[in-house]
């Protein structure tokens, strides 16, 4: 074997050993360096006679070149393998599980609502819409209000003003939910069966009572509805609500400005150790306000008395939220309270369905 042989032989050796770029390096100045065992050579070559110079001269740069092919493949081999391995150590692994995270829950008052409209929609009711900044007309006078009433009071109602101009009859945020029946029946004349559940506003705070709290009314008008069929939706409603075999009722005689006869209905219910029990007992409980919608309120909306005549009723959502699943303090209902939320709260999918079952 020439010296030539053995100088290609041992660092190309050299080069495919270096375990790391430092290590590369170090073969390179053994081998390419101004001391390097091929640099040398190189310089020897001006002492050498033109014979001699001409047959070692290219075998002695073309082992430079390939050395310095090789210098330059085994670093990007080396730049390869250390990316390699940072990838492989910061890898992850997307197949284990997920860690756990707070499940979210549906609010007691957005479940009631869906119980409700699917207990009423079973019964051939739709669902009605409205704002809840309404007119003045809406709010009282089509729902035979007078003037002087308490309701249109200051310490009542929250009014609306307009910074546009001046209002002689400002808005108002709606005291019940009976302006979205007076645009239903506006909008959709007789016979008509809707209900309308949201949220109403009045002046009032304390442990049954917030400024803005939520109602379902009700609202049917055919040509022979009587308070017969009236009594028979609300003894279905709250049978199928609170999830009881019998549901006893009784009615009171009241007034409504916009029903006439009007009556407050009481369910036979007993309470024991601070439990709620429907349907039976001594005890009667006030649930709701109803009545036959009055004469003037249909006429307001275009209907003929002689013609069409029919009941009302209105239920307090957050009233039926607190008595069926037991909630003390109305006011818990607004604190976003995340813990109060997830001892009453319900799951996404606990859809109410009257054949599955409306609460767990």
């Amino acid at each position: 074997m020439s010296d030539i042989d053995r100088l290609r032989s041992d660092h190309l050796r050299a080069v495919s050993e270096a375990r790391d770029e430092a290590a590369l390096e170090q073969a390179r100045l053994q081998a390419l360096g101004r001391k390097g065992e091929i640099s040398k050579h190189l310089r020897a070559l001006g002492g050498m006679d033109p014979g001699e110079r001409k047959l070692r001269a290219p075998a002695l740069n073309r082992l430079k070149s390939d050395l310095q092919g090789a210098i330059a493949l085994r670093k990007r081999q080396l730049i390869e393998q250390a990316l390699d391995a940072q990838i492989e150590s910061e890898v992850v692994d997307v197949t284990l599980p997920g860690r756990p995270r707070r499940q979210g829950s549906v609010h007691p008052v957005s479940q009631t609502i869906e119980e409700v409209s699917a207990i009423f929609a079973d019964m051939g009711f739709g669902i009605a819409e409205g704002p809840d900044i309404e007119t003045d007309w809406h709010n009282f006078d089509a729902l035979n209000i007078p003037p002087d009433h308490p309701a249109r009071q200051e310490h009542d109602t929250f009014f609306v003003r307009s910074f546009k101009g001046r209002q002689e009859r400002p808005n108002v945020l709606r005291t019940h939910m009976s302006p979205v029946q007076i645009r239903a029946l506006t909008a959709q004349g007789a016979p008509i069966r809707v209900i309308a559940p949201g949220r109403v506003y009045r002046c009032d705070y304390d442990q049954t009572h917030t400024p803005m709290f939520h109602q379902v009314e009700g609202l049917a008008i055919d040509r022979d509805v009587t308070m017969a069929n009236l009594k028979w939706v609300l003894e279905e409603f709250c049978r199928a609500f609170f999830e009881v075999e019998q549901a006893e009722l009784r009615f009171r005689a009241s007034h409504f400005p916009f029903t006439e006869p009007s009556a407050e209905v009481d369910l036979r219910c007993s309470w024991k150790e601070g439990k709620l029990t429907v349907g039976e007992g001594d005890d009667w409980m006030e649930i709701l306000g109803s009545g036959m919608v009055h004469p003037n309120v249909l006429e307001a909306c275009g209907i003929d008395t002689d013609v069409h005549q029919g009941f009302a009723f209105g239920i307090g959502i957050d009233r039926l939220a607190m008595l069926k699943y037991g909630i003390p303090d109305l006011r818990d209902f607004f604190d976003s309270n995340l813990e109060w939320l997830e001892h009453y709260g319900f799951l996404p999918l606990d859809v109410p369905a009257l054949h599955s079952g409306l609460s767990r």
